[in-house]
This record gives C-alpha cells, sequence and structure tokens, in this order.
C-alpha cells in the first residue's frame, strides 16, 4: 500500500476555489481503480494549511492518478491557489490486522 500527505498552503483569498476544485478532485480520484480512499483535512494549528491523504493499492495505481486529466486539471489550477510549494511525502506501508 502506498500511503501520500500532500501538505497545501493555500491563499487565503483562493480558499473558496480551491475547496471547489478539491471536491472535484477527491469525488473523481475516489472512483479510481487502485485508490483505496483520498482525503482532505484541515489544520486546527495552522490557517488555510490543507493536507491531502491518499492511500493506494500500489505505485502503479499512484502512477496511473497522476497522469489522470482530473489530476492534470487540478494540478493546472492549483498554481493559483497555494501560497508555498506543496510539500509531498511518500510512505509504503501495511495495514496491521489486530
Amino acid at each position: 500500500m502506498i500511503i501520500i500527505h500532500a501538505h497545501l498552503q493555500v491563499k487565503p483569498d483562493q480558499e473558496q476555489a480551491f475547496l471547489a476544485a478539491a471536491k472535484e478532485l477527491m469525488a473523481a480520484t475516489r472512483q479510481e481503480e487502485g485508490n483505496i480512499s483520498y482525503n482532505l483535512a484541515k489544520s486546527t494549528e495552522r490557517e488555510q494549511q490543507y493536507t491531502m491523504i491518499e492511500l493506494w493499492k500500489d505505485e502503479a495505481a499512484t502512477a496511473s492518478h497522476n497522469t489522470s486529466a482530473h489530476f492534470q486539471a487540478f494540478v493546472q489550477q492549483a498554481a493559483a491557489f497555494m501560497a508555498a510549494p506543496m510539500n509531498v511525502e511518500v510512505f509504503a506501508g501495511e495495514q496491521v490486522k489486530a
């Protein structure tokens, strides 16, 4: 399983536009084969700080996502939303069963 945390610092005046675009991105991404979950979390400590938390079946699924039309459209819009470069963390993990 691939786990991605994409940390996004959004411009205050672009927050609503960002949220609308992110909502569309999440809806389309959740339909992709290989996507386990795709969620957006807002920081409780920093204004306009968000983290996209992604779980993928494997690296092939993330590669497919990165070339998808909906992701590429979001990337094109993202430059207008961001107050700082995106910080992406990628992890390999296994589900722990209790």
